[in-house]
């Protein structure tokens, strides 16, 4: 038995565990206030940006708190492009949990979204990855558990 290895799961596996599954968009041209109150309503932190099926940006939290509150902006006047982060990076859902850490930790990210064959089909977050990896870690302690008490 291959402890150390682990089984990894894939970015596919990782969405269909979330029991929310919708992914948040809004427009480029909307006011920042309105995508504001969509990551409220939604309990999440980040929303993606689209224009029509393509993804020009997304827009955090972290994007509202920096770009708008700190530079003493309006909500309502400033449109969603001009605060969101243009570089958006994605997923495959055949990647692996250990793939989006590395992207997750090498570019300070918070959200990924998911892209099969070029079309949105889900984001995942930081904490999807963690509660993830911990209920990973709890199958290979309960694995070690029923390995240890077959021995005696």
């Amino acid at each position: 038995m291959d402890f150390a290895r682990g089984h990894h799961e894939t970015v596919s596996q990782i969405l269909q565990s979330k029991p929310n599954q919708q992914v948040y968009r809004i427009a480029p041209t909307a006011p920042v206030l309105e995508a504001v109150k969509l990551m409220a309503q939604h309990g999440i932190g980040a929303v993606l940006v689209m224009d029509g099926e393509q993804i020009v940006g997304i827009m955090s939290e972290r994007d509202y708190a920096r770009k708008v509150v700190l530079l003493g902006r309006s909500s309502s006047d400033t449109p969603v492009r001009d605060i969101m982060s243009a570089n958006v990076m994605y997923v495959r859902p055949d990647q692996t949990n250990e793939d989006c850490m590395v992207l997750i930790t090498e570019n300070r990210l918070r959200h990924l979204p998911v892209l099969d064959q070029g079309k949105l089909v889900g984001m995942i977050s930081i904490g999807d990855l963690v509660k993830d990896i911990i209920s990973e870690q709890q199958f290979v302690i309960q694995q070690l558990q029923h390995y240890i008490s077959g021995e005696r």
